[in-house]
């Protein structure tokens, strides 16, 4: 769909590039933009860093297509920019609410991509929410040497950086991209909102108004109080919950501005995630522990996730595992499992598809591996989402 869009464009010079730990396109212009995201027919700002004599915009929405890393159709006629500045401000178009980026190319070096979240336009244009990881990208974002999983020193993430493979989020390929692709091509379009957008909603009762469900889509790491709080709340008041990736709501964080702080585990704070998800991390593959398939063990717990995908009891699903998720004494009562893989990361560390319901009518689904929503368009896990996306949108 080709919508109109003006591109306004702001003075300045070139700052330095930055170092980064993985190579994108040599002496690239690195791109991003100073929010997570924005609302449609907003100003955005995409800084730059490189220096270039003339460059490109073009903007793309993720999941719509087959063009580009991110996957996506072009929803804006291309601008050149000549002699460009230290950044441009960009009016965004009243396209649909969704993971959007715009591909910075310049002549001679490379292209860059800068992702964001166009969120809806108020609450409620669709009834799901998806939830986008933009803490835990950031967090994983090696660009600069800051980031939590290079140093461990470092206590302060930027959450304005680009991202250091040539613009794209951390894990995107096998974590994210497989559900956001599924979502287009069944023609679903939910409200998308970050990381950041969750933390200034301030009601759960609007929530549940306006919701019936609330996905997870990625690997949801790192959560504020307030947010934590907000989705507890929800889920308390009957509202539904997907989590389709591993070690979600692992860590505090706290935010200001474009800093993120942490980090502080749950449980140690007397808040295990598994009370909240249903199961909660157990471990990693410590790059010695292969994927391995699901094991279904519970379809008589949950025969309309199931139907229609030809598994029983015994069946082997996909190829999973990277860090996992197991059912602990801080579930919910009556948490029940649907599939495991035994013994993936040694003895006892058990990966564990969960379920569970609660009196207020809430029903909570985990996938328990990391690379489950990544798994999207796998046929039977295709049927699969599509009665889990049927099953939690009904009541």
């Amino acid at each position: 769909m080709a919508v109109a869009a003006a591109l306004i464009l702001a003075g300045g010079s070139f700052a330095a590039g930055r170092a980064t730990a993985s190579a994108g396109p040599s002496g690239a212009v690195q791109a991003a933009f100073t929010a997570r995201s924005y609302a449609p027919g907003s100003l955005a700002t995409l800084e730059l860093s490189g220096g270039a004599s003339s460059l490109t915009v073009r903007f793309y929405r993720a999941g719509a297509g087959h063009t580009g890393v991110m996957e996506g159709q072009p929803v804006v006629a291309e601008r050149t920019f000549a002699r460009p500045g230290t950044s441009l401000r960009l009016r965004l178009g009243s396209w649909p609410s969704g993971l959007y980026y715009a591909k910075v190319v310049t002549p001679s070096k490379g292209f860059w991509y800068a992702p964001f979240v166009l969120r809806p336009q108020h609450l409620g244009t669709s009834d799901v929410l998806v939830v986008l990881p933009t803490n835990t990208w950031q967090a994983y974002n090696f660009e600069g040497g800051d980031s939590w999983y290079e140093h461990s020193d470092v206590t302060h993430i930027d959450l304005a950086r680009p991202f250091v493979d040539s613009g794209v989020p951390p894990h995107y390929h096998n974590y994210d991209r497989g559900f956001i692709r599924w979502l287009t091509l069944h023609d679903y379009e939910p409200d998308f909102i970050s990381d950041d957008d969750l933390e200034r909603l301030s009601s759960a009762a609007t929530l549940a108004r306006d919701y019936r469900l609330i996905v997870f889509s990625g690997h949801e790491e790192y959560a504020t109080e307030h947010s934590y709080d907000l989705i507890q709340s929800y889920r308390n008041l009957g509202g539904h919950l997907a989590f389709l990736s591993a070690n979600d709501f692992f860590y505090k964080v706290t935010k200001q501005g474009n800093t993120m702080t942490g980090r502080w585990r749950w449980r140690d704070l007397g808040r295990p995630e598994a009370a909240l998800v249903g199961a909660q991390y157990i471990g990693w593959n410590e790059d010695r522990y292969a994927n391995r398939p699901f094991r279904i063990t519970g379809v008589r717990n949950a025969p309309w996730l199931f139907a229609g995908t030809g598994l029983h009891d015994g069946s082997t699903l996909g190829i999973y595992g990277i860090e996992i998720d197991a059912r602990t004494p801080a579930s919910p009562p009556g948490t029940k499992v649907l599939a495991d893989i035994p013994n993936i990361f040694g003895p006892g560390r058990t990966a564990q598809m969960t379920y569970y319901s609660t009196g207020k009518g809430a029903e909570v689904f985990s996938a328990g591996v990391m690379n489950f929503g990544g798994s999207a368009l796998w046929p039977t896990v295709n049927t699969m989402l599509e009665n889990l996306w049927v099953k939690l949108t009904a009541t």
